[in-house]
């Protein structure tokens, strides 16, 4: 064999281990390159890579481990009160989990949760599915179903309100067009009809922008997005709307109580439930007495905001102050449409307080006034920033003060 040919073999036998070499590093590069996609999309694996498939995923999301700590959880999970501390709380949810790692098989089931700590708050109406994704890993996957368990239980019964609603103020509006014509020949007579045409457009106007109101916050949720809400500025807004309401009826508005506070949801909301509160004391209030505005928090729980409206008008039998908050009910039907009222005030107060994971509570006596308290939860310090709250000043606003720190027991 000639040196020619040797240098050839050569040649090719360091050929073909250098080919086998590559396409050895090449399928070991393949592999891991699976195996690592694997664990970052079905496993999970807790790398920075599931930060956007989490992302991508429509339902809210919780990843635990093989000892059942959360290794990666959405938002919305801490919300739900699902996750706390890294750690599934809802009892549900951790059956759920176990029995997912004794048989294998995933798990559905419908859960309902407290929307806060407050007692009586709203509850979040969920749909969860837990399944085993390798690895000892277990993937939770919620979707949020409030709305639509919302929507299903307005059209059951508000078609059938509103249009009953509507009629009295369409009724009246035509009879006294009707009327007016017929007496189109005397100025005094036309001025007196037209004066009450004004007043049921105006009221109509008044309730079809309420049934607006009251339809929003039943088709939408307020801690989906949620902002920090100064407590302060909450009330300052509320009186302000309602100050030439209350000058024209001669009733006297004092604020005071706690300041600083901060809860968690949407301003505007809250803003309009205490602007109801503070509409239907007005309502019902005898000139020359005083509506008064004190905020606290809960004697018992430093982590509750209330917000405690209080008259001194005729007040509500104790009969009565179990349906107050249901849609266009009214305790005295004759001087609510006198003064224009819907109905629809309180129902949107207690939409509001349960959006927000809290609820609203009344006191009342005939003859000695009512208090409608708002209660939220308190925005934790570590998330707000440490502020320190100051009291209120004396004066008038001192009798907010005094009612303020009275109500919560009265209320209870």
């Amino acid at each position: 064999m000639g040196p020619t040919v040797t240098i050839l073999l050569l040649a090719a036998a360091v050929g073909l281990v250098c080919l086998g070499m590559a396409i050895g590093v090449a399928l070991s590069r393949r592999r891991r390159n699976a195996a690592t996609s694997a664990a970052d999309l079905a496993g999970l694996a807790g790398t920075d890579t599931t930060v956007p498939v989490l992302a991508a995923l429509r339902s809210t999301v919780v990843v635990l481990d093989d000892d059942d700590e959360v290794l990666r959880a959405s938002a919305a999970a801490y919300t739900f009160n699902i996750v706390r501390d890294d750690a599934v709380v809802e009892p549900t949810v951790a059956v759920m989990v176990n029995r997912v790692r004794a048989s294998g098989q995933a798990q559905d089931a419908a859960v309902t949760v407290a929307r806060g700590r407050v007692p009586g708050a709203g509850q979040f109406h969920l749909q969860v599915r837990a399944a085993c994704i390798g690895q000892g890993r277990v993937l939770i996957l919620i979707e949020d179903r409030t709305a639509a368990r919302r929507v299903e239980a307005m059209r059951r019964d508000f078609v059938a309100n509103v249009s009953h609603e509507l009629k009295t103020p369409v009724g009246a509006i035509q009879l006294l067009a009707e009327t007016v014509e017929a007496g189109a020949d005397d100025p005094a007579f036309v001025r007196d009809y037209s004066g009450r045409m004004r007043k049921e457009a105006r009221r109509l106007g008044v309730l079809v922008q309420e049934i607006i109101e009251l339809t929003r916050l039943q088709e939408g949720d307020a801690l989906a997005e949620p902002e920090v809400v100064d407590i302060d500025d909450v009330v300052a807004e509320a009186v302000d709307r309602v100050r030439v309401e209350a000058d024209g009826s001669q009733i006297d508005l004092v604020t005071g109580g706690t300041q600083g506070l901060r809860v968690r949801g949407d301003s505007a909301l809250i803003t309009t439930a205490v602007r109801n509160l503070l509409d239907n004391a007005i309502r019902y209030s005898e000139p020359r007495t005083r509506v008064s505005v004190g905020v606290s928090l809960d004697p018992e729980h430093s982590d509750i905001v209330r917000i405690a409206v209080v008259d001194q008008g005729i007040g509500i039998p104790k009969e009565e102050q179990e349906r107050v908050f249901e849609r266009f009910y009214r305790v005295d039907k004759a001087r609510s449409r006198a003064t224009g009222g819907t109905g629809l005030g309180l129902s949107i107060v207690k939409h509001v307080a349960a959006d927000h994971g809290g609820t609203v509570e009344l006191w009342s006596a005939p003859g000695r006034g009512s208090t409608f308290t708002l209660v939220l939860p308190r925005l934790p310090e570590g998330e707000s920033g440490h502020h320190e709250p100051a009291a209120g000043g004396s004066g008038e606003a001192g009798a907010a003060d005094d009612a303020a720190d009275q109500l919560p027991r009265s209320a209870s």
